[in-house]
């Protein structure tokens, strides 16, 4: 039997693990749909992205997605390839690269629009749940991030 004390170092009771088999997991479900459309899960967030609103900045893409500029580039360059986006320098400011849905990528959601409802089945929430899921994630993530923040400035 484990003592109190180091009961906080068990696996079991670690949330990032939880956090992390729960990614992994859902994740894996993903994987098969996204392969009939020929993406990989971080090329269909960005495509994502571009559907909820076309002709974005780099800049905003990445900032959507949490991610940097160097982690966005590659993925749209992908996504460029395939004929799903195309990139163009903002005729205004030269620093600035706007990403478009082409037709093929336009046509494409078609096709995506039955993943959400699978994905949902398989995470086993109802609506509710499921937004209450995302708040709580979102909590996690903002708290974890100032936390982490924090701890840069004090270092």
């Amino acid at each position: 039997m484990t003592s109190p004390d180091a009961s906080h170092l068990l696996l079991e009771e670690q949330a990032c693990f939880a956090l992390y088999a729960a990614s992994r997991a859902v994740t894996d479900v993903y994987r098969p749909l996204l392969t009939e459309l020929d993406l990989t899960y971080p090329q269909y967030l960005v495509l994502l992205v571009l559907w909820e609103r076309d002709a974005r900045p780099v800049k905003e893409i990445g900032a959507a997605l949490q991610l940097d500029y160097g982690t966005v580039s590659p993925l749209l360059k992908r996504l460029e390839t395939r004929g799903l986006v195309t990139r163009r320098r903002q005729a205004d400011d030269e620093r600035s690269v706007v990403v478009s849905l082409t037709p093929e990528g336009t046509a494409l959601r078609e096709r995506a629009a039955a993943i959400p409802p699978v994905i949902g089945c398989a995470l086993g929430l109802d609506d509710e749940a499921r937004r209450g899921l995302i708040e709580v994630l979102r909590t996690v993530t903002q708290s974890a991030r100032r936390t982490s923040t924090e701890g840069e400035t004090h270092a």
